[in-house]
């Protein structure tokens, strides 16, 4: 591990304008919960630090669509995220949020810091502005046909029919998403952090001191650095946000990516208010970010540089990065709906939190994205989990309790097989390790799994319940053995699957050792996970519950150890770990995504088709009043109607003119019935020279509407008129 005294973990402060989805769990959450349950086990010195990130235009965009303030929008997703990440076990130290007191006090301190020793610059630029609202646009705020695939809803910043990112500027045809009017460009002043000045100090730092990071992080922050920093702007025109505290800059805010990396700072200092400065400023900590990968330029250029331009502040040590998630097959998109929300999740499928845990830990999108199936997360669960993990346990407590009244037995008959069998516990726990420290969370997943396996093999292969029958002294040692390696899962999985951790602890009656509250001295922060909203405790430990049973309390390096639970220590209750999930709970999620796609799809066609229908041919050639003259249109009404034998298009209408009864023939079958007709008055060129159509003679041709889409539609008198009645 790391030298330094302690570790500063973050997670990415996730937008407040909709829930968390399997995505975010896998791309930073998951991972840094996994590496800081591991570091408190170990009994290191760690805090863990998320929020809401609560400013920025998506939630604009989402209070106006809704008629509803920002503020609005944010308390209720702060909460929804709040409670999903609780419920799934992922405990920060403190979930706070960047429209707190403290972090717009803090925000603006640090701006004006920056300000006021001259690290910005000012530009004059042009910038879409709506005269109809009276507002600057953000990018997000303007809407247009998209260059790239001709998707005519695609935003300032990205097309999410083709996923390309875009500017404003090369938007067709742009329009204010607030007024539906055209922008116009209106010059406006901004602060700018010049980031091209810190382009060989980041070169330096990334690319010759940190080459290990992982591999998609360190090429991504190549790319940037070789394609050149520009200075990027740390202020908008907004009415949502910090605002910033300089003269002359009424109407403006700080941009939302300037704003949120200081909320790890102001969360830290929520959380402890007098000691914040030690996680931040003292060199003998490490800091490490969680993010996914649209946050690597975030975290890994534009933070460190706003720190390195302040002074006194530590740099981050390492920033994993994981790669997307799609779900069965197609990317995930909260717009679209296709999405496993994790609220939801919780709701569906009580107390299996630890199998989503699971299943999207061992499906980590750590070097490519990745996928999540539903089939794949039934078979994970029941091939594995219970299969292997939950067989395991409950067959060894299961036999103890039956043989040996609940104790473990004396190891009075061991032989090599339960020395090699506990032995072979101790490289699962280096290799366990070294992932874990290399933030490879899949490979460490499998790493502790391998461990159950040895297990269930050991005690498939021992028969201790053919022991009993015939040596019940060589029985009693493979359950002392199977145990001792019950224990060790209690600890391998703890960072994983905490919930079964904690509930294997119980059945083995131990307690765990997860480090220390920073808390205690500093008072209870405002908003954090371990106290409700008027400061009562909600529980004392965020980590694990330390059980008094015998005193014996587990540690993560006693991993591997051959006596972790000693011979006569009296076991709990044998419950199961995990229980089988049937084919009926999957073909319902099944389910419910084949109707947002098929949803979805419909929207897409009935679009297209309106967007085709609403087509505008051009104009033909002028014609004169004389020509126009010519023509002898009149109104008619349908007597009898039949299809043409032999076509598909062609119907044969007899009709009264007023003037007489004709024929006339028309394709217009795949639109109408013949039933449809019988009766309807209709507009026709009474005057056009006869057609004979599949040997019948056709007298004049009916006046119908030809869409963009080229579906045809009747041209009628609004109101009934006479047969006859000349139309011009």
């Amino acid at each position: 591990m790391s030298s330094h005294k302690r570790t500063l973990v973050t997670a990415a402060l996730p937008y407040a304008n909709g829930p968390v989805h399997i995505g975010h769990l896998a791309g930073a959450y998951l991972p840094s919960d996994i590496f800081v349950r591991y570091l408190r086990m170990r009994g290191e010195d760690v805090v863990f630090i998320c929020g809401s990130d609560e400013h920025g235009v998506p939630i604009t965009i989402k209070a106006r669509k809704e008629g509803v303030s920002p503020q609005d929008i944010v308390d209720r997703y702060h909460k929804v995220m709040k409670d999903a990440f609780s419920g799934l076990g992922i405990n920060f130290d403190i979930y706070s949020r960047t429209t707190s007191k403290v972090h717009e006090e803090n925000a603006s301190a640090f701006f004006r810091k920056l300000y006021d020793e001259g690290k910005f610059i000012t530009r004059e630029s042009e910038q879409f502005y709506d005269e109809a609202s009276g507002t600057f646009l953000a990018d997000r705020y303007i809407i247009g046909t998209c260059p790239k695939c001709g998707n005519p809803n695609a935003y300032g910043d990205q097309c999410e029919k083709c996923g390309s990112t875009l500017s404003p500027e090369e938007l067709i045809d742009p329009r204010s998403a607030l007024s539906g009017a055209t922008p116009k460009k209106v010059k406006t002043s901004h602060w700018y952090l010049p980031l091209d000045k810190y382009e060989p100090w980041l070169r330096e730092w990334i690319l010759e001191g940190h080459k290990e990071w992982k591999t998609n992080v360190y090429g991504q922050c190549k790319s940037w650095l070789d394609g050149g920093l520009q200075p990027r702007a740390v202020s908008r025109d907004l009415d949502w946000g910090v605002p910033v505290p300089v003269e002359g800059a009424k109407g403006k805010v700080l941009y939302v990516w300037f704003d949120a990396p200081i909320g790890y700072i102001s969360n830290t200092k929520e959380l402890l208010p007098q000691s914040w400065e030690k996680w931040w400023k003292d060199g003998d900590t490490r800091l490490v970010h969680f993010i996914g990968k649209d946050n690597i330029v975030f975290h890994c250029i534009v933070f460190p540089s706003m720190l390195k331009a302040y002074g006194d502040y530590i740099l981050p040590d390492n920033v994993p990065s994981n790669e997307f998630l799609n779900l069965e097959g197609d990317k995930i998109s909260t717009s679209r709906g296709w999405a496993v929300w994790a609220h939801e999740y919780e709701q569906q499928f009580p107390g299996q939190e630890d199998v989503l845990r699971y299943v999207l830990t061992a499906n980590a999108p750590e070097t490519k994205d990745n996928d999540f199936s539903w089939k794949d997360f039934q078979s994970r669960n029941n091939s594995e989990l219970v299969a292997v993990f939950g067989n395991f346990v409950n067959r060894a407590v299961v036999l103890t309790q039956k043989y040996f009244g609940g104790r473990v037995p004396e190891p009075v008959k061991m032989e090599d097989i339960d020395r090699e069998t506990l032995d072979a516990v101790k490289p699962c726990r280096e290799a366990l390790e070294k992932y874990i420290e290399g933030y490879h969370f899949r490979e460490a997943l499998k790493e502790a799994m391998n461990m159950a396996r040895i297990g269930n093999k050991y005690i498939s292969d021992m028969e201790p319940w053919k022991l009993a029958k015939t040596d019940m002294e060589r029985c009693g040692s493979v359950l002392y053995t199977c145990l001792q390696l019950c224990a060790d899962l209690a600890i391998a999985f703890e960072p994983f699957t905490p919930f079964s951790a904690e509930k294997l602890r119980g059945i083995l009656r131990v307690g765990v050792d997860a480090g220390s509250d920073h808390r205690a001295g500093e008072g209870a922060p405002s908003e954090n996970f371990f106290r409700d909203g008027e400061g009562k405790a909600l529980h004392t430990r965020p980590y694990g519950k330390p059980l008094e049973a015998d005193g014996l309390v587990l540690r993560w390096n006693m991993l591997g150890s051959r006596e972790l639970l000693p011979s006569g220590h009296e076991l709990g209750e044998a419950v199961l770990l995990f229980q089988k999930i049937e084919d009926s709970v999957i073909d319902a999620q099944l389910a419910r995504l084949e109707a947002i796609r098929a949803a979805r799809e419909a929207a897409a066609a009935a679009a297209a088709a309106a967007e085709a229908a609403a087509h505008v041919e051009p104009q033909k050639e002028e014609v004169t009043f004389e020509q126009f003259g010519a023509m002898d249109i009149r109104t008619a009404t349908v007597l009898e109607a039949e299809r043409v034998p032999k076509t598909d298009k062609l119907l044969k209408l007899t009709i009264d003119t007023g003037i007489d009864k004709r024929t006339i023939v028309s394709g217009i079958a795949q639109y109408y019935s013949p039933e449809d007709m019988i009766g309807k008055q209709i507009c026709i060129l009474a005057n056009l020279a006869p057609r004979v159509i599949r040997g019948i003679e056709s007298k004049g041709m009916i006046l119908m509407a030809k869409q963009g889409d080229g579906s045809m539609r009747f041209i009628t008198p609004q109101e009934t008129v006479t047969n006859g009645a000349v139309i011009g």
